[in-house]
């Protein structure tokens, strides 16, 4: 029997101090911080749900979307009926500004996320062992990207 896997899209939003947004998801067992974004509609395209999903959650209208810079499949029992998802990471550089998620926090907190702050990528590194990113090698990651630029293809980041 094949998988079902939901498709999603994230951002990994890049500041002018090359520190990145992220939120914080409640799952029911662990605390992770990933990337904003989220799942994609039926046939929509990836950039417009990805402004969607940017929107929604932090009240960021309009970014201009960049490269598609990793994928992300992670399988787990997920509570929309999926074994997993895939995520589509696109570049977005932007001016720091305040998240203020245009759905609400009663509604993200329905979906589970409970916090959004800027990172550094030292904060990242030097995190307790027990805090878990998603990517795992997220640090590792973002400061190959930030020396080597993008990829002409998508990397895999893994789990």
């Amino acid at each position: 029997m094949a998988l079902s896997i939901r498709q999603a899209v994230r951002a990994l939003l890049l500041d002018e101090h090359d520190h990145l947004l992220l939120v914080r998801f409640e799952f029911p067992t662990a605390t992770v911080w990933a990337l904003p974004g989220g799942g994609l509609e039926p046939d929509e395209d990836p950039t417009d749900g990805l402004r969607r999903e940017l929107h929604e959650e932090l009240g960021l209208d309009d970014p201009e979307i960049g490269p598609h810079i990793w994928t992300r499949l992670h399988i787990i029992p997920m509570n929309t009926g999926h074994d997993g998802q895939r995520d589509h990471v696109h570049l977005v550089r932007i001016e720091r500004f305040e998240p203020v998620p245009a759905i609400g926090w009663d509604r993200l907190r329905a979906e589970l996320v409970h916090e959004m702050r800027w990172w550094s990528l030292t904060e990242i590194e030097q995190a307790p062992e027990a805090t878990l990113f998603a990517p795992r090698n997220l640090a590792q990651l973002t400061r190959t990207l930030l020396r080597d630029g993008p990829s002409s293809t998508p990397i895999e980041t893994g789990v």
